[in-house]
């Protein structure tokens, strides 16, 4: 991990084109800035957690439907229909 120092207005590049600047700092807490182009997502890393966890849900959804379409018994070992 790269850790920085940054005062209020200052910014740290991310290759090319995602730019990070230190907005204000109040107590223990700081507002951040982003520009980074449309075709990167930005998430908080708890929003980030819950959508993967999402996302990895409906995929095993979507294979358990998938092979009880094909017949085939589903994750939990149980035979279709039953």
């Amino acid at each position: 991990m790269l850790v920085l120092t940054r005062k209020k207005g200052q910014s740290v590049m991310i290759g090319h084109d995602i730019e990070i600047t230190l907005i204000d700092i109040q107590g223990d807490q700081v507002r951040l800035g982003i520009k980074a182009p449309m075709s990167v997502a930005v998430h908080r890393k708890e929003i980030y957690e819950e959508i993967r966890s999402e996302n990895q849900l409906a995929t095993m959804r979507s294979r358990d439907v998938l092979d009880r379409l094909k017949g085939r018994p589903t994750q939990e070992g149980a035979e279709p229909g039953t």
